[in-house]
C-alpha cells in the first residue's frame, strides 16, 4: 500500500455494530473509508445506527468517511459501489467483507425447524455478498500491488453456534477466504478470515437486558467493536502479511501479537481454549 496515511478501505455492513466500529478505526489510522448499508436515517433498524452517522465519526476520528447505500443482496448496487470507488480513487487498499443478515430470533435456543426460514438469508447477504463484494474489487485490488481482503467471521465457523445457517455461513467465509487467497496470491493480495470475540454492542446489550445470567461471566473479556479496525490496521502494514494469507486467525491473538490493546485499554482475551481451535484446511490445489 503505497501511502498509509491516505488508504482507501471499504466496509460493508458498517451502519453499526462490528463494521461501524471497524470503519471508525480504520479512519483514526488517516483512511479514506467508504461504508456501506441500508440504514439511512434512525429508525431504518430497530438498532441505532446509519451509515451517515458512521462517516461522520469516521471524519472525527481524523479520517475521511463516505456513505454509500447499499442493499447487499442486490449485485448491482454492489457493483455501482465498486464503481463509485473506480472514479474516486483509482484503487483500493483494504476491503472488509462485514455485511451480513442478522434475522431475528437467530439466537433462540430452538431447533432451525422451529425458527423463521429467513434464518438461510445468512447465505445470502453474509456468504454469498461476500463473494460478490470481493468478485468487483479484484479490479480495483489489483491495481495496488498490493492489498487485503478481511472477511469477518466467528466461532461459529467451527463449533455449532446459533443453528445450521449461521454455522454454515461463518464455515463458508472462512473457506472463502482460504479458496480466494490462492487466485490473489499471485498478485500479492492477501486473504484472510477474522474472527472476532464478543462484542460490546447494541445488538448483545439488547441481548444482555434480556438475559443477564447468560452474560455475567463473559462481560468483562467483550470487545469494543473498534478493536477488530486496529488488527487490521496492523495486518495491513505487516510487512510479512502474505505469510498469514488463506488462513484463519483469532483477533484477540493477532492482537497480541502485534501489541494492541482495545480502545479501552483491556486485552480481550482468546477464547481458543473454550470454543476450540481455528480451521485449518489441506494444502492442495486442484484446478
Amino acid at each position: 500500500m503505497t501511502n498509509f496515511m491516505q488508504r482507501v478501505s471499504l466496509v460493508t455492513g458498517a451502519s453499526r455494530g462490528a463494521g461501524m466500529g471497524i470503519a471508525i478505526a480504520l479512519g483514526s489510522f488517516g483512511d479514506i473509508v467508504y461504508v456501506t448499508g441500508r440504514s439511512k436515517k434512525e429508525g431504518d433498524s430497530p438498532l441505532p445506527g446509519t451509515i451517515y452517522a458512521t462517516a461522520k465519526a469516521i471524519n472525527a476520528a481524523g479520517g475521511r468517511g463516505i456513505p454509500i447505500v447499499c442493499d447487499h443482496s442486490d449485485d448491482k448496487e454492489v457493483e455501482d459501489v465498486f464503481d463509485q470507488i473506480r472514479s474516486e480513487q483509482g484503487r483500493l487498499d483494504i476491503l472488509v467483507n462485514n455485511a451480513t443478515h442478522l434475522p431475528d430470533g437467530l439466537t433462540e435456543a430452538s431447533p432451525f425447524w422451529n425458527k423463521s426460514l429467513d434464518q438461510v438469508d445468512i447465505l445470502n447477504v453474509g456468504l454469498r455478498s461476500h463473494y460478490v463484494s470481493s468478485y468487483f474489487a479484484a479490479p480495483l485490488l489489483l491495481a495496488n500491488g498490493r492489498g487485503l481482503v478481511v472477511n469477518t467471521s466467528s466461532y461459529g465457523g467451527r463449533i455449532y453456534a446459533h443453528g445450521p445457517a449461521y454455522g454454515s455461513g461463518k464455515a463458508g467465509v472462512d473457506k472463502m477466504a482460504h479458496d480466494m487467497a490462492v487466485d490473489f496470491r499471485p498478485f500479492n493480495i492477501a486473504v484472510i478470515s477474522l474472527w472476532l470475540g464478543l462484542l460490546s454492542t447494541a445488538r448483545t446489550n439488547r441481548a444482555m437486558s434480556i438475559r443477564p445470567k447468560q452474560y455475567a461471566d463473559i462481560q468483562s473479556s467483550m470487545e469494543t467493536p473498534q478493536f477488530s479496525g486496529l488488527v487490521i490496521d496492523a495486518l495491513a502494514r505487516d510487512p510479512e502479511l502474505m505469510d498469514r494469507s488463506g488462513k484463519v486467525w483469532i483477533g484477540a491473538e493477532l492482537a497480541e501479537f502485534y501489541g494492541i490493546k482495545d480502545i479501552n485499554g483491556n486485552q480481550p482475551p482468546s477464547q481458543r481454549s473454550l470454543l476450540g481451535d481455528t480451521t485449518t484446511f489441506g494444502e492442495a490445489i486442484i484446478y
